[in-house]
């Protein structure tokens, strides 16, 4: 592991993801890499690109950035399905000599996200919690997860997964 500065601030930027998530908005391809290359011009340090699988075009965008912008981490969020996870390494893979590509996977932690949503017990969420990041670093040593819906989340569980 890495040895960090305690007091540096790594800004991490999520606009190309939670942006184009807002109504009305919906970022073409090279707008992604116009927005993509402004912020590795202002220093930002980690860049969660897109959602290569899941969301239509995703996956070209992110390639495109992975490809083109060099500097900043790429980062290429992803369900923990093995699909989800392979289609984010696809994607961010060219951006691992160029500043670095990391998976973010996530999984639902809340009761009712597990029962509504997923549809599984949480042991199923725990152990696809961990396959996902046990995958995900066969590519890469850059893995971040993230608990979804976590302040409603039981606080032991979330903290177990």
């Amino acid at each position: 592991m890495l040895e960090q500065d305690p007091n540096q601030v790594k800004i991490f930027d999520t606009t190309l993801r939670d942006g184009d998530q807002t109504p009305g908005v919906n970022f073409g391809i090279q707008e992604k890499e116009d927005i993509a290359r402004k912020l590795a011009d202002a220093g930002v340090d980690i860049i969660e690109a897109g959602f290569p699988f899941a969301e239509e075009g995703d996956f070209e965008a992110v390639r495109n950035i992975a490809e083109n912008v060099a500097g900043p981490i790429i980062v290429g969020l992803s369900r923990t399905g093995p699909e989800d996870i392979e289609a984010a390494w696809g994607a961010i893979e060219p951006a691992k000599d160029k500043g670095g590509a990391r998976i973010h996977t996530f999984i639902a932690t809340s009761e009712i996200h597990m029962r509504d949503k997923l549809k599984m017990t949480p042991d199923e969420v725990l152990d696809s919690a961990i396959n996902a990041v046990k995958l995900a670093r066969t590519f890469t040593d850059d893995v971040e997860f993230s608990p979804e819906d976590a302040s409603r989340s039981d606080f032991d569980f979330m903290m177990k997964v």
